[in-house]
């Protein structure tokens, strides 16, 4: 049995890693977060020392680092805020623990090459979550397209993902701490279509703003239109208030790509993974990692072949 500490753990994603390390028999030992509404924790432990000062659960994993291997904590999870991601797992690697990390990994690629280097430096290593490459529709398809190599594809990618107006009062609504909405809610996304589709030969931006972005990509087997927002309004149906309000579409050559079932057990896969020593590393990471820096960055590039979605939302 394993020892697991969580960063974020009031946050939205945190149960489903709190989930995870229940169902591959380990325990958490402790957990830190600035807000205190973690009354979840009692459903996975009576024991579990909680901080709400990072460095007061910094001393705490020190504490257990030189009381022993079986007190030592082996794993951090990480799900604090993304702009958060790289100084707490540099506290895990300094406090001889592994990571398992929440997307997207960093927010900035250059932040990579360090924690690469702390993981030379300490013998420990860094994990991300991209389970998407565990779903068994995506790697059906994938194989699918790996047995004819020489197809180039046309896609397309669709995503909307209804956020009321705290989300621009969050941490998210901020780009700087998010990344914005094409890593915040896109970097899962990119690191598919990547994963299927090769890497990254050219990016054009047609549109970019707090709530959506929308471009193009030239990939190494495919071309590949993407729309990404969190504005009801660009939804292709009225929203309704409490209800979940998303629309996520993938298609390849005009066909639909199927994988609204599947999801309930990817985190506890992408935990096995880990603890059997094959998580997604820092190399899985970075080509997603770079292209929405890049997207966040690169100049508009005007165009009048872009995704139907934004052309409805010019419309409006």
């Amino acid at each position: 049995m394993k020892n697991f500490a969580v960063t974020g753990v009031a946050g939205f994603v945190a149960p489903r890693h709190l989930r995870a390390i229940y169902d591959t028999g380990n325990r958490v030992v402790t957990a830190v977060d600035p807000n205190d509404s973690v009354g979840m924790l009692d459903s996975f432990g009576y024991d579990i020392r909680f901080f709400r000062e990072i460095e007061r659960f910094d001393r705490h994993l020190d504490k257990r680092r030189r009381s022993g291997p079986d007190e030592r904590v082996h794993y951090v999870s990480i799900c604090s805020p993304n702009y958060l991601h790289d100084a707490h797992a540099r506290i895990a690697l300094r406090n001889e623990a592994d990571v398992i990390c929440e997307k997207p990994l960093v927010v900035n690629p250059w932040n990579l090459d360090a924690l690469e280097q702390l993981e030379v430096e300490t013998g420990h290593r860094v994990y991300t979550v991209l389970q998407l490459r565990l779903h068994p529709d995506l790697v059906t398809l994938r194989e699918r397209l790996m047995a004819a190599p020489g197809r180039r594809h046309q896609v397309q990618l669709s995503y909307v993902t209804s956020r009321g107006a705290w989300y621009d009062m969050s941490w998210k609504g901020i780009e700087a701490h998010s990344g914005g909405v094409s890593a915040n809610v896109g970097i899962h996304f990119f690191d598919l279509l990547i994963w299927l589709f090769g890497g990254v030969r050219d990016s054009r931006v047609h549109h970019r703003d707090a709530r959506c972005f929308s471009g193009a990509l030239d990939l190494e087997r495919a071309d590949v239109q993407w729309f990404l927002s969190v504005d009801r309004h660009d939804l292709p149906f009225a929203a309704v208030p409490g209800k979940s309000a998303t629309f996520r579409s993938i298609t390849v050559d005009g066909a639909d790509v199927e994988f609204s079932d599947g999801f309930t057990d990817l985190h506890r896969r992408v935990y096995e993974a880990c603890l059997g020593g094959e998580g997604f590393g820092i190399p899985d990471a970075r080509p997603s990692i770079e292209l929405v820096h890049r997207i966040r960055h690169d100049h508009l590039q005007p165009s009048t072949d872009v995704h139907p979605f934004l052309v409805a939302r010019r419309a409006r």
